[in-house]
């Protein structure tokens, strides 16, 4: 992604993702889409506060990232936990999406 890319998101988006994904086997890994400085993505807790915290499954994950099902749904189906600022939670869809546009 280039930094104007970078930026759009960034403005639309403006805050720090926690994802706490978990396989199968009860293994977890954080990982951390911060869209309010630098707009990146890192493995590894947030390095400020995240203002949302999604806890979900690595199926979940990846249905997800492949646009197969969306946040709100499965939220709604209790697929993804939510904690924190869950507005924020559901602009995740479009930073999915515009990410994958570019594969």
């Amino acid at each position: 992604m280039d930094d104007k890319e970078k930026k759009v998101i960034q403005k639309k988006t403006n805050g720090c993702f926690g994802m706490h994904v978990k396989n199968a086997g009860g293994k977890e890994l954080v990982w951390t889409i911060d869209l309010k400085k630098n707009a990146e993505a890192y493995e590894g807790k947030a390095k400020g506060k995240a203002d949302v915290t999604i806890n979900l499954s690595d199926d979940t994950f990846i249905d997800l990232a492949d646009g197969k099902v969306n946040g709100q749904k499965a939220f709604m189906s209790g697929k993804l936990k939510v904690k924190g600022n869950i507005m924020l939670a559901t602009k995740l869809d479009n930073v999915l999406k515009s990410q994958k546009a570019k594969l």
